[in-house]
């Protein structure tokens, strides 16, 4: 299926969102504290002209998709790119196409498109800044074979979730990535 067809398939923001069971109420928390500078939207509002749109592969269990949605809304409002949520976990076909680091089903993933359908541009799952704390959090784990790893990876997961729900520096980090990837 070409990407203007999984664009029609997906949901609108509305739909994707009362159709949450699982962290809407944090996901709409960022939402609703986070804004964009008056520099990132006069970024943003250069690109209008291209009429993007996005497609979303998204979970609403996912704590990437918790912090990285939210942000991605407000920067799609200010460059006037309508979304559409395609859920990955019944949509394998596309998410097979845009795996990370070409073995993982890592989302959310933002797959950016042109009128014809055609790529503009693709994000995800994480920022770089992002992926370099979660890494630097999990290289303090105990090896995987010790009797707290779970433990302790549970712990790691709990404190960033926590962080994603309040920083704003990290909603930050991730609008300037999203907004890199379409201001190139």
């Amino acid at each position: 299926m070409e990407l203007n067809s999984w664009f029609q398939k997906g949901l609108t923001a509305d739909e994707y969102i009362n159709s949450m069971k699982q962290n809407k109420e944090e996901m709409l928390s960022i939402y609703e504290k986070f804004s964009l500078s008056a520099d990132d939207k006069m970024k943003l509002e250069a690109i209008q002209a291209q009429n993007l749109r996005g497609i979303v592969l998204t979970e609403d269990w996912c704590g990437d998709a918790l912090l990285n949605n939210p942000i991605l809304m407000r920067v799609a409002e200010a460059a006037g790119i309508e979304l559409r949520f395609v859920l990955r976990d019944q949509n394998l076909e596309l998410m097979d196409q845009y795996l990370t680091n070409g073995t993982s089903r890592a989302i959310p993933i933002f797959i950016f498109i042109k009128e014809d359908g055609s790529e503009a541009a693709v994000w995800g799952p994480r920022a770089a800044e992002m992926q370099a704390l979660v890494m630097e959090r999990r290289a303090a784990l105990p090896d995987k074979d010790a009797a707290d790893f779970q433990e302790k990876q549970m712990e790691v997961y709990k404190q960033l979730r926590a962080e994603y729900l309040v920083d704003s520096n990290i909603w930050q980090t991730v609008a300037n990535s999203i907004i890199a990837a379409l201001v190139k």
